[in-house]
């Protein structure tokens, strides 16, 4: 049986996207991948996601509910500046979760079934605040427990560091904290690879392998930018930084000109993987290794 490679392009990826889908997005969520969900101006997301993907997209007005166990910025911006805002004017509906909650989820999704049993969150205040979560007591042991439904993404949107042109994706040094649920759970998954590598290799470590055969992949060096791409290039600090301080500023005083004209510079603006990085500069990447030389 002849294998079907997956390697797609950004044109494919942006024919993936539709006004109202449920969009989840792993960490370090695939930057160049976001890039295009703002470019393509996709309205009424259901957003799983954490961090500076989740704040540019509410920023943006194209999130309607956002499904997240944390939205915290960096150290200073405790809270994502305009997820914070849009929470407080109510211009976005929160699904109040945990870690767990959000993984049990997923676990149904992935497992085919309707809902799936957890034990936190009773005793808190969050199946009040979230009419979804059912608590029941189990058959078994007559424990009371939250049947939590399942959540189905319709497109899972990941980063990791390699793959052969068959979708055999390796993580260096384990996946991030939520891919494997998200790619388990979603009717699509599209993952972003820092390399293209030959189906000799993979072999060479299957163990190695963490995803298979997702919907498509796409090879996107430095796709990750401006976070971080275990074993090959840390966080960009200042680039972070830049957003953070702009967005809470934009959020503070109520003029979003100089975030608005750093997100079209960054982001909207080039029409391409290959503009963004001439727009960031070679150099600024190459100082971003793992490890200084």
């Amino acid at each position: 049986m002849k294998r079907s490679e997956l390697i797609i392009d950004e044109e494919k990826i942006s024919s993936f996207f539709f006004d109202g889908m449920i969009l989840a997005i792993g960490e370090p969520a695939p930057m160049s991948i976001v890039r295009l969900c703002l470019q393509n101006k996709i309205k009424k997301l259901t957003l799983i996601a954490s961090g500076i993907a989740l704040d540019v997209l509410i920023a943006a007005g194209q999130v309607d509910k956002v499904i997240s166990y944390i939205a915290a910025g960096i150290p200073g911006t405790p809270i994502l500046p305009f997820y914070r805002r849009a929470v407080e004017n109510n211009e976005i509906e929160i699904w109040e979760c945990d870690e767990g909650i959000l993984t049990t989820g997923l676990d149904a999704s992935g497992k085919g079934l309707p809902f799936l049993p957890w034990r936190g969150g009773i005793g808190t205040s969050i199946p009040e605040l979230n009419s979804d979560l059912k608590i029941f007591n189990d058959p078994i042991e007559n424990e009371r427990l939250i049947a939590v439904p399942a959540i189905v993404p319709d497109l899972a949107i990941l980063h990791a560091d390699k793959s052969d042109a068959f979708g055999n994706i390796q993580h260096c040094r384990g996946p991030g904290w939520l891919d494997l649920f998200l790619w388990r759970a979603s009717r699509k998954a599209v993952v972003q690879v820092e390399k293209i590598v030959s189906n000799e290799e993979i072999r060479s470590n299957p163990w190695a392998t963490t995803i298979s055969e997702p919907t498509g992949i796409i090879h996107q060096l430095w796709g990750a930018h401006p976070l971080y791409s275990r074993g090959n290039y840390i966080t960009d600090k200042k680039f972070i930084e830049k957003y953070f301080d702009l967005a809470s500023a934009a959020v503070k005083n109520g003029n979003r000109q100089e975030y608005d004209q750093f997100v079209d510079k960054m982001f909207l603006n080039p029409k391409s993987h290959t503009g963004y990085i001439d727009e960031i500069g070679i150099e600024s990447f190459l100082g971003l290794g793992e490890y200084p030389v």
